[in-house]
C-alpha cells in the first residue's frame, strides 16, 4: 500500500475498525473512504455495488460485522448468520467486480470446533462440531474465509483472512446485554463500585452515556437499582454497610485469551503491507506432510492472538483490582460456561514476523481509563 492509496474500512467506528483506522493514520496513510451504517447498509447488495462503483477503493479492510457475547449469539441466531453472510458476500464480491488490489477479511477464533486441540492451529478448522451457542456466527465467518480463498483461486484476487482472538480496547461495546465478557465485566464492576461508594452522580453519568434497556441517568433510584439487579449488580440490604455483589455467568473456570485491539490493528496493517495470498500458500505448503494433500489450498487464514490465556475468574479478579471494587463476585453455575478453552496458536503469525506488545494486566488498566474518560465527557 502507498501512503496515498485509497483505503476503505468497513466498520470504521467499531472496536476493530476504529483501531485499524487509528493505526493507519499513525503510519502516515491519508486517503480514506468511510461510511457509517446509516450512510451505507452493507446488507444491501445494490447499495454496496453502487458505493464500490463510485468510490473505487484500492484496499479494503472488512471489519464490519454483527457481533455480541454468548447471550446475544444464542438469542439472535438468525440475525447473526444472515447479516454477517450478507455483509461479507456483498463487500467481497463488489471488491472483485471493482478491481480492488487487496482485501482483508476479519473473522473470529470462534470458527474453530468446540473440541479443537489447544492451542488451536489454523488446520483445526472444520475438523469437528462447533460450539452450539455461537454456531450461526461461526458458520458465517467460515463462509467468509472460504469465499476469499475461492475468489483467490478462481479469479486471482489477493484477499487474506485473519481470525483475531477475543479483543478488548477503546470503542468496545459496553451494552450489558450484547457485549463480550471483558467489557461487560468492566462496566458491571464500575457500576458496582459506584453503588458501594454511593456515587450516584457517576452512576447516572454512566447510564446517560449508555442506557440499559431504556433506563438512563434521569430515572429514579428505584428504577436504576431494579435494572442493575436484573444484570446481576445488587446491593445486599442485610448488611450494615453498603455491600454490593456482581453476578457472573458460569463457574469462572473457562480459559480465555484476550488481545488489545490496537495490537490487533497493528497486526492487520502489518499483514496488509507485508503478506500476500501467495505467501500464505507457501507457508501452508511447508507444513503439509501428506503428499496426497500437496495440491490442496486450505486454511490460509491467520490467527491473531497472544498464545496466552486467563480464566474468567482470574479475569474478573483482575478487573475488580483495576477498578477498585471491594464487593463480592458471585459465579452463577446454573448459567452456561461455553467452551472451556479457546486458545489460539499464533505460530503462523510469528513466522510472518509479528508478535503482540500489550499484556492483559496493562490493557485492562488502559481500557478502564479510556472508559472513564468517555463517561466523564458527557457529564
Amino acid at each position: 500500500m502507498e501512503k496515498n492509496s485509497k483505503i476503505y474500512i468497513a466498520g470504521h467506528r467499531g472496536l476493530v475498525g476504529s483501531a485499524i483506522l487509528k493505526n493507519l493514520k499513525e503510519k502516515g496513510y491519508t486517503n480514506f473512504v468511510l461510511r457509517t451504517h446509516s450512510e451505507l447498509d452493507l446488507t444491501s447488495q445494490q447499495a454496496v455495488n453502487d458505493f464500490f462503483a463510485t468510490e473505487k477503493p484500492e484496499y479494503v479492510f472488512l471489519a464490519a460485522a454483527k457481533v455480541g457475547g454468548i447471550v446475544a449469539n444464542n438469542t439472535y441466531r438468525g440475525q447473526f448468520i444472515y447479516e454477517n453472510l450478507m455483509i461479507q458476500n456483498n463487500v467481497i464480491d463488489a471488491a472483485y467486480r471493482n478491481n480492488v488490489k487487496k482485501l482483508m477479511f476479519l473473522g473470529s477464533t470462534c470458527i474453530y470446533p468446540r473440541e479443537a486441540p489447544q492451542p488451536m492451529p489454523e488446520g483445526s478448522l472444520l475438523t469437528s462440531p462447533l460450539e452450539y451457542t455461537n454456531e450461526p456466527y461461526a458458520i458465517a465467518k467460515i463462509a467468509g474465509i472460504k469465499l476469499c480463498e475461492s475468489y483467490n483461486l478462481q479469479y486471482g484476487t489477493n484477499y487474506i483472512s485473519v481470525m483475531p482472538t477475543n479483543l478488548y480496547g477503546p470503542n468496545d461495546n459496553f451494552d450489558l446485554e450484547k457485549s463480550h465478557v471483558l467489557p461487560a465485566l468492566l462496566r458491571k464492576t464500575h457500576l458496582g463500585k459506584c453503588l458501594e461508594e454511593r456515587n450516584w452522580a457517576a452512576l447516572r453519568a454512566d447510564l446517560d452515556k449508555n442506557p440499559v434497556e431504556g433506563v438512563n441517568g434521569q430515572a429514579t433510584e428505584e428504577a436504576i437499582l431494579d435494572i442493575l439487579a436484573k444484570y446481576g449488580i445488587r446491593v445486599n440490604p442485610s448488611k450494615s454497610v453498603n455491600s454490593v455483589s456482581i453476578e457472573i455467568w458460569g463457574s469462572g473456570k473457562p480459559m480465555r485469551e484476550f488481545l488489545w485491539s490496537e495490537d490487533m490493528a497493528d497486526a492487520c496493517v502489518y499483514l496488509m503491507e507485508q503478506t500476500d495470498f501467495e505467501d500464505l500458500i507457501r507457508v501452508n505448503s511447508s507444513s503439509i506432510r501428506d503428499n496426497s494433500r500437496a495440491n490442496e489450498v486450505r486454511n490460509t487464514h491467520i490467527n491473531i492472538g497472544t498464545g496466552k490465556e486467563v480464566s474468567i475468574k482470574e479475569l474478573a479478579e483482575l478487573i475488580k483490582e483495576k477498578v477498585g471494587f471491594k464487593g463480592n463476585l458471585v459465579f452463577n453455575t446454573e448459567k452456561p460456561d461455553g467452551t472451556l478453552r479457546k486458545l489460539t496458536d499464533p505460530s503462523k503469525l510469528h513466522q510472518l514476523g509479528w508478535q503482540h506488545n500489550v499484556e492483559i494486566e496493562d490493557g485492562i488498566g488502559q481500557m478502564y481509563r479510556w472508559y472513564l474518560g468517555e463517561v466523564n465527557q458527557r457529564r
